[in-house]
């Protein structure tokens, strides 16, 4: 008994132990070897339970202050931090993070340059405040055809287009887009997403793209159109294929169907396109547009087709049915883990806390059972720099009588 005592003492070497620990000392002492190998000397412990409640009131208390005091706290790395945490997200593509857009709105102020080349659309009135682009659409034919060839052998605007999303979507060896529709097809129409709605990419098997049937054409600068009653809805078949990988990235079909309905006809489906989800970009087939829905492209050579408005018109006339679509991207996150013991942070280092010269509660009922609200989790780094601050939804009590874990959740 005497050799674990003194054990005990050893493990508090001069921390407040003072006149009781010497004391206790000179005792064992003079009592020397009498507890060895025969019944547990009263006296030895009881001092022996004296000690031990003085070691563990001095070392409560100075926990104590010194969590009253804290500012802050050190993350325990293996306990209080869980790093590398990754989750698929999606939201709406358009403006507001809205989901469905009905409203399609192009702009008066375009050069004529730009109207041969491609149509921006807008969710509301360009004018208006709030107005954004939320795609354009564009026409290529890779012999120029449908666009005026402006008095010279230069490219023409379709096929100036239709050549840039060669290079941009096929492999290096490719000359021609190739649909399940119609096979190697000359002429594409392309709605292409705004890159900044889109995050990482579209969500496949989350779009869904109106299009309404055209019953005759007019040969102007806007390409105007007359519409029939008919509107068919194209989706991709990501539900039933796993799509075909190449340099830019996976690729799906263009089908008819719905998101709620899936493919119509799975056993003989009808392709429209093909749709890469990481350039945001949908490229129907000329071929079936005008097969389907009568689109009549304008492949005459030397000729202001404007065909990309036909589109245009197209889509904006499927009034309340909408273009669904959703963006999509991978966060990346770190959890951290705030452990608030009953002990810590029971008082505030606001001013109005206390008062007068002495610092005096300035509530009287906090004497002797403090409270505090907590509202805010700083991070910090070695230095104590402040990296990141996390709001609480509402203020948490703090109490002696009231503990708590907050999470702090770091997306990057």
């Amino acid at each position: 008994m005497k050799r674990n005592f003194i054990y005990k003492l050893k493990k508090y070497p001069k921390h407040g132990i003072g006149k009781a620990r010497g004391s206790a000392i000179e005792r064992l002492k003079e009592l020397g070897q009498e507890g060895i190998g025969g019944a547990v000397n009263s006296q030895i412990q009881a001092l022996a339970e004296q000690m031990a409640e003085q070691m563990v009131a001095q070392q409560t208390a100075a926990t104590t202050i010194s969590n009253m005091g804290k500012t802050f706290s050190v993350f325990n790395q293996a306990e209080d931090i869980v790093k590398n945490q990754t989750e698929l997200v999606t939201a709406g593509l358009w403006s507001d993070n809205q989901g469905t857009l009905t409203t399609h709105f192009s702009s008066s102020t375009e050069t004529l340059d730009q109207i041969r080349h491609y149509v921006d659309v807008y969710q509301k009135d360009p004018s208006a405040t709030g107005s954004a682009v939320q795609y354009a659409l564009a026409y290529g034919n890779a012999l120029g055809s449908g666009s005026s060839e402006l008095g010279s052998l230069a490219n023409p605007a379709s096929k100036a287009t239709y050549g840039q999303y060669k290079q941009l979507l096929l492999e290096k060896t490719a000359t021609r887009f190739v649909t399940a529709g119609s096979g190697s097809t000359d002429s594409i129409y392309v709605v292409n997403i705004q890159r900044n709605r889109m995050k990482e990419q579209l969500d496949a098997g989350n779009w869904e793209l109106p299009l309404t049937t055209i019953g005759s054409r007019a040969s102007n600068a806007t390409g105007s159109v007359t519409l029939t009653a008919g509107t068919y809805t194209l989706i991709d078949d990501s539900s039933v294929n796993v799509g075909t990988n190449g340099e830019s990235g996976i690729v799906y079909n263009i089908v008819s169907g719905s998101i709620d309905d899936g493919i119509y006809n799975t056993a003989d489906p009808v392709y429209y396109g093909l749709f890469y989800p990481l350039h945001g970009a949908l490229v129907l087939d000329g071929k079936m547009l005008d097969q389907q829905l009568a689109f009549d492209t304008n492949t005459s050579s030397d000729s202001e087709g404007n065909n990309h408005y036909a589109l245009f018109h197209s889509i904006s006339g499927s009034g309340a049915i909408g273009f669904d679509a959703r963006n999509q991207e991978t966060v990346t996150s770190t959890n951290y883990f705030v452990r608030i013991k009953n002990g810590m942070f029971n008082f505030s280092n606001n001013p109005s806390y206390t008062t007068g010269s002495v610092g005096q509660l300035a509530q009287s009922t906090f004497v002797g059972a403090p409270k505090s609200y907590i509202t805010t989790v700083g991070l910090y780094n070695n230095k104590q720099e402040l990296l990141a601050v996390a709001k609480l939804s509402k203020p948490l009590l703090k109490s002696f009588s009231r503990e708590a874990l907050v999470k702090v959740k770091l997306d990057f």
